[in-house]
């Protein structure tokens, strides 16, 4: 599992390593980790042209002695100061002891347009709110040069701790990130910043308890998946019960269906007016026209994908003593109180309008400050919260590690993919995966179905929902 911690974690993981290091050593297993990575970047070092944009903190320190390292390698080497009264002395002194040369901002455009290579080191891991006006020109300069751009353990002008960008910020092909990723580099819009993102470990070691987010990576969705047993039956797997669709909407419902049936869920039941479009396209689902709360057994409910209006049956489903996953019109019908009452469990999946709705803010405002949302909806609702978008986030009720979600595409945002998405989660709560996990795994299939079902090339709801299978064996390995 990837995890990401606060830059208040970082700093102190810092100064415990700090105290039992020689002086500078921690700096200089940055700079190497650095330099290596714009070497790689750079292929023939040699001879490249390479800017150093250097601010006053320790970012820029790690920058000079890396620049330093690849002047010795025969690089052309020119450090932007940008405060040249606060430039780290030492970084400073090693850069000229290797042949580099420095100028003030006010010379920075001239070499910045000349650059194969642009190293960002003007603003650390504490900066908050966006470039101050002389580097926002600089930033300017290389976003036209072409030149390739390496950040220092954050692009300057995001927010580590949030992944807000409240200004301008510089754009990294590559950011090279030491000793613990930091949030901004995982949550959007911070994270379309980054680039590529490399980790160098440097010895700090933040305790695991302190993560403030967390991205599974195949082995931790390997581990959640439902295998059944040799005394398995399609009851003790979990049956999923879907009150989806309408008159109108009936794909949604068919669409809802064909998610879940690839969940891992024993059996899938169908309320709702559209079991004729159901049965016509997944004739091994249990259809019922008796309303959810006279359907039969089930482990878990999705309601709310196309249902349009129909508020008593997203009602019914929530008085119903199972988890339930609450979607598209399912979150605008749903009663506040009732879902914060609930005594099962409660998954919410909402895209970044419905989070707005729900929060009372403009769409704009859920997508600047994503982690934030996904908080304040957990917390407002008593429930689990599974934000979709570019990036997809997970939040508990209780608080706790945020989910952020690495698999996807943007070929995703077409009509339907949430409904599979409810769907999958939903026999995935049904089997008996708690709403954190059942969230992170669903999105984490749904995302690699996704890729696998693009390719590059436009897809259709349909289309993802087939290719759930190929990601669960390519998670399972």
């Amino acid at each position: 599992m990837r995890t990401a911690y606060s830059v208040e974690t970082v700093r102190a993981a810092e100064r415990a390593l700090m105290a039992r290091l020689p002086e500078g050593a921690l700096m200089q297993r940055a700079a190497a980790g650095l330099a290596a990575a714009c070497a790689g970047l750079l292929g023939r070092v040699s001879g490249s042209r390479v800017v150093l944009l250097v601010g006053s903190g320790d970012n820029g320190g790690d920058a000079l002695y890396a620049g330093a390292r690849l002047a010795r390698r025969g690089a052309g080497v020119t450090a932007v100061l940008l405060a040249p009264e606060r430039t780290h002395a030492a970084g400073l002194a090693a850069l000229r002891r290797a042949g580099g040369r420095t100028v003030t901002a006010d010379r920075g455009e001239e070499a910045i347009a000349r650059a194969r290579l642009v190293v960002d080191g003007i603003v650390g891991i504490g900066g908050k709110g966006g470039l101050r006006p002389d580097a926002a020109r600089l930033a300017e300069a290389v976003a036209r040069s072409g030149a390739a751009v390496v950040a220092v353990d954050l692009p300057s002008g995001v927010d580590a701790d949030t992944g807000e960008v409240r200004g301008a910020a510089l754009r990294a092909d590559l950011t090279v990130t030491f000793g613990a990723y930091k949030p901004g580099l995982l949550v959007d819009p911070a994270r379309e910043y980054a680039g590529v993102v490399r980790f160098v470990g440097i010895g700090i070691e933040p305790p695991p308890a302190d993560a403030v987010l967390q991205a599974l990576q195949h082995a931790d969705v390997a581990r959640l998946l439902p295998t059944p047993q040799a005394e398995s039956d399609k009851y003790r797997r979990g049956v999923v019960g879907i009150a989806a669709g309408s008159a109108r909407y009936p794909g949604a419902a068919v669409l809802a269906v064909s998610g879940a049936l690839r969940g891992g869920a024993g059996a899938v039941r169908y309320v709702g007016p559209a079991g004729d479009a159901v049965l016509a396209r997944f004739p091994e689902t249990l259809v019922s026209d008796a309303g959810p709360a006279k359907a039969g057994r089930v482990q878990a409910w999705v309601t709310g994908p196309g249902a349009g209006d129909d508020a008593a049956t997203v009602a019914e489903v929530l008085a119903a003593d199972v988890p339930v996953l609450l979607d598209a019109d399912g979150l605008r019908l749903a009663d506040r109180d009732t879902v914060r009452g609930r005594t099962a469990p409660t998954l919410m999946t909402p895209h970044a309008g419905e989070a707005a709705a729900l929060l009372g803010v403009r769409r704009e405002e859920v997508e600047a400050a994503r982690l934030g949302a996904v908080r304040e909806l957990a917390a407002r609702y008593r429930a689990t919260v599974l934000l979709k978008g570019s990036t997809t986030l997970v939040a508990g009720p209780g608080g706790g590690p945020v989910r952020v979600n690495p698999t996807g595409t943007p070929w995703l945002a077409t009509a339907g993919s949430g409904d599979v998405l409810s769907g999958l989660a939903g026999s995935l709560l049904a089997a008996g995966l708690d709403p954190l996990d059942a969230g992170s795994a669903a999105a984490y299939l749904h995302g690699l179905a996704g890729r696998f079902a693009a390719q590059g090339a436009p897809v259709g709801a349909h289309d993802v929902a087939a290719r759930i299978p190929e990601a669960w064996r390519n998670v399972r390995g």
